[in-house]
């Protein structure tokens, strides 16, 4: 298979009254599902999208929104999947950014989708069956991308990214990029299509996109889709969907824990439980565990490579917080600051070659020069590879902190803030003082809690060498996070640098 949009086709000759997608509106089988796709695609092109167009998406998880992204894509047009609880300031430069030719809004489930919509003087398109959905006036002042040079793939979907800095960049990711990811990692996790899998990422993250979305429908298991994260709808769907498999990010089983309150987990079908995202801690591994009764299974990735890197397997489940060993056809290095490859076992960034990695960044070239090294992908992340070939992820290269000569890294200090019952998530960031640099801890505390930032602190303290211990813990009601559950640790940094206070002396 060459391209994503070819998936649906394949099932729906298949299986074609087997139930592809569910969501509140009800359960859809995948001859709909193709016949809905056909249907948003003739729209489109009636209306003048063509072959590398790009084709903004605007809304939140939804059976339409599945139709809408593979329509686009079988056009040849490039999927620019935003989701709607982005600012407006944010939607508008991605726009401009991309170049998009229109945007579509997917105004049933999501008032925000209609507000944005509204604001762009988007009209309703001629009902499909599957929703309302409405589109802006064509700019046909942007031109169509040209076609690829025959034997390369082209590109299916443009992710923007905000990472470290705030600033968005779009990450060009081909039809090959997500379908072996999507294949790949699906495969690892035994998809078949007996699964009914939990649809709650959202699909405007590539973790969403590719891993859920593509690689549940890649391998005809069903998708059962929720607009955002509850706890009481998860819990819902373990038991009325029979959800086989999950995926999410450390703070949704979090979140869900605090929900349940001591209440054992109801999931019947439930097989498999995985993570990614994010960092996950060991307290939150091993509470995780202790109410599913299933190893949790932590993987890795970033945008730029579509996204998964490394995944643990089931069948050889770990007690650590390691993210598994590389997908089967990557490469590893690990590169020290000389920029020469790592001694075994050590600490350094990680670098990354395979069919997983991007095209590129969109109008970028300079960045696209600085990540994208002689056939490498340089992450960005330090990492170490163990003996037995698994990769445990120190923290980001631009998030170390470096406090009177000596490295932090923030995962380190997390892990033990989140050791603290009443804590249920933390972010810790580093703040510039004179000369030096100190450690900030931003944590959020469970429904209830008495704990104060100082009895945080003292917590820490105790199993925090000196100079790893945060000068200052701020409590907050609900750390800053993107729609993917991504803590936006930039925003934190500002927030940090805001309460800075004089400090006593290096230590």
């Amino acid at each position: 298979m060459e391209r994503i949009d070819r998936i649906p086709a394949l099932w729906a000759e298949r299986r074609p009254d087997a139930v592809a997608l569910a969501d509140p509106a009800g359960p859809r089988t995948w001859r709909e599902l193709d016949a809905a796709i056909a249907a948003v695609a003739d729209l489109l092109r009636k209306r003048g999208v063509r072959p590398g167009d790009r084709v903004m998406i605007v809304g939140e998880n939804c059976a339409a929104m599945v139709a809408v992204l593979f329509a686009v894509a079988s056009l040849e047009a490039w999927i620019v999947n935003l989701n709607a609880r982005l600012s407006a300031r944010e939607i508008d430069a991605i726009r401009d950014h991309s170049g998009a030719i229109c945007a579509i809004f997917l105004t049933d489930n999501s008032a925000e989708a209609a507000a944005h919509a509204a604001r762009h003087d988007a009209a309703a398109l001629p009902d499909f069956g599957w929703g309302a959905i409405a589109c802006s006036p064509l700019d046909f002042s942007s031109a169509p991308e040209p076609a690829p040079p025959a034997g390369e793939s082209p590109v299916a979907a443009l992710v923007y990214t905000t990472g470290t800095t705030g600033e968005p960049k779009g990450v060009m990711l081909t039809h090959a990029n997500l379908l072996f990811v999507a294949g790949t990692a699906g495969g690892l996790r035994g998809l078949s299509t007996a699964d009914r899998v939990l649809g709650v990422l959202p699909m405007s993250h590539v973790y969403g996109l590719t891993s859920v979305c593509l690689g549940s429908l890649l391998a005809g298991a069903s998708i059962h889709l929720q607009a955002r994260f509850t706890p009481a709808g998860l819990e819902a769907a373990l038991v009325r969907d029979r959800i086989t498999l999950c995926q999410g990010v450390p703070a949704m089983y979090a979140k869900y824990l605090e929900h349940l309150d001591g209440r054992r987990v109801e999931a019947p079908a439930l097989r498999g439980i995985y993570c990614g995202g994010a960092p996950l801690s060991p307290s939150v591994k091993a509470a995780v565990e202790g109410a599913f009764g299933l190893p949790l299974c932590n993987g890795y990735g970033l945008t730029e490579a579509s996204p998964t890197i490394t995944q643990a397997r089931t069948d050889a489940p770990r007690d650590d917080c390691s993210v598994g060993p590389a997908l089967p056809g990557v490469e590893l290095r690990i590169i020290d600051t000389e920029g020469a490859d790592a001694a075994a076992g050590e600490v350094g960034e990680l670098w990354v070659r395979g069919p997983n990695v991007m095209k590129g960044y969109y109008r970028d070239w300079r960045a696209t020069a600085a990540a994208l090294r002689r056939g490498w992908l340089a992450t960005g992340d330090l990492a170490r590879i163990a003996p037995d070939g698994s990769v445990h992820i120190e923290g980001r290269l631009k998030e170390l902190i470096i406090r009177s000569g000596f490295n932090v890294f923030p995962v380190e200090v997390e892990a033990v803030l989140n050791a603290h019952p009443e804590v249920s998530q933390s972010a810790v960031v580093g703040r510039d003082v004179e000369g030096n640099e100190e450690v900030v801890a931003f944590v959020e505390l469970v429904a209830g809690a008495r704990a104060d930032a100082a009895a945080i602190a003292e917590f820490a303290a105790a199993s925090l060498a000196p100079y790893k211990r945060p000068a200052e813990v701020i409590v907050l009601d609900k750390l800053p996070a993107a729609a993917s559950g991504k803590v936006l640790k930039a925003r934190l940094k500002e927030m940090a640098r805001a309460s800075a206070r004089p400090t006593a002396p290096a230590r």
